[in-house]
C-alpha cells in the first residue's frame, strides 16, 4: 500500500503529461504482448511441422509431405505447400524457388508489423516527458518571480523536484520499451531466418531427390536448353 501511495503521489506531481506518457505506455505494452506470443506461437508451430515433413521429405517422399502440408495454415507449411505444388508443373528449379521466395516476401510484412511502434512510443514517451518538465519549469519561475524573497529558494528547488517527475516516469517508460522493440526485432529476425533456411532446404531437396537441373555458372543463352529436362516421373 505504501508503494501505491508513494506511486500516486509521484504520478499527480508530475503535472498534465504524465497522463499521456500512462496512455502511451499501456498502448506499447498491449503491442509487446501480443507480438511476443504472436511470435513465439509461430515458432513454435513452424517447428512442429517442420518436424513432422523433414523425414518425408528427406526421403523424396513428396506425395506425403504435399498431404502433410496441404491443410496447414502455419507459415512454414504454406511455404512448403508453394514449393510442392509446383513440382511437375514446371521444369525449372529457379521457378519453384522463385514462387517460394515471392510467397515469404508477403509473409514478412506480417511478421513485423505493428513493431516499429515500441520505438515510436518510446520516443514519445521520453520527448512529452522533457516537455512536461520544461512546462513545469516555466510555471515554477513564474511563480517564484512573484514569491516572497526569503522564500524563493525553497519554493523554486520544490518546483524542479516536481517538474522531474515528468522526465523521470518518461524514462521509466522508454527505457523499457527500447529493450522489448530490440527482443522482438531480433525474435523476428530469427523467425524469418527460419523460413528462409527451410526454403533453401526444400529447393535443394527437391533438386536432389527430383533430378531437377540448375543452369550452370557463368553460361549464356544454351544453359537454357540445359534447364528444360523432363518432368520427374510421379512428381
Amino acid at each position: 500500500m505504501d508503494i501505491y501511495i508513494t506511486f500516486m503521489s509521484f504520478f499527480v506531481k508530475g503535472g498534465i503529461f504524465m497522463a499521456p506518457i500512462a496512455l502511451v505506455g499501456a498502448l506499447a505494452l498491449a503491442i509487446a504482448v501480443e507480438r511476443f506470443v504472436t511470435l513465439t506461437r509461430l515458432v513454435v508451430a513452424n517447428r512442429r511441422v517442420w518436424d513432422d515433413v523433414e523425414p518425408v521429405l528427406s526421403n523424396a517422399d513428396f506425395d506425403a509431405a504435399r498431404a502433410k502440408t496441404s491443410k496447414g495454415e502455419t507459415i512454414v507449411a504454406r511455404l512448403l505447400g508453394v514449393g510442392l505444388a509446383r513440382l511437375g508443373a514446371v521444369r525449372r528449379i529457379d521457378d519453384i524457388e522463385k514462387a517460394m521466395r515471392a510467397n515469404l516476401m508477403e509473409v514478412i510484412p506480417h511478421l513485423e508489423k505493428r513493431t516499429h511502434y515500441l520505438a515510436t512510443f518510446a520516443n514519445m514517451s521520453t520527448l512529452a516527458g522533457l516537455l512536461g518538465t520544461i512546462i513545469g519549469l516555466i510555471h515554477a519561475f513564474t511563480a517564484v518571480s512573484n514569491a516572497d524573497p526569503a522564500d524563493k529558494a525553497e519554493l523554486l528547488s520544490a518546483s524542479i523536484s516536481i517538474g522531474m517527475n515528468c522526465t523521470a516516469f518518461g524514462l521509466m517508460v522508454a527505457i523499457p520499451l527500447v529493450l522489448v522493440h530490440s527482443l522482438l526485432q531480433t525474435k523476428t529476425t530469427e523467425l524469418i531466418d527460419s523460413l528462409e533456411m527451410v526454403s533453401v532446404k526444400i529447393v535443394n531437396t527437391i533438386a536432389e531427390r527430383s533430378h531437377y537441373a540448375r543452369p550452370p555458372v557463368g553460361s549464356a543463352a544454351p544453359a537454357a536448353a540445359a534447364m528444360q529436362v523432363p518432368v520427374p516421373s510421379g512428381a
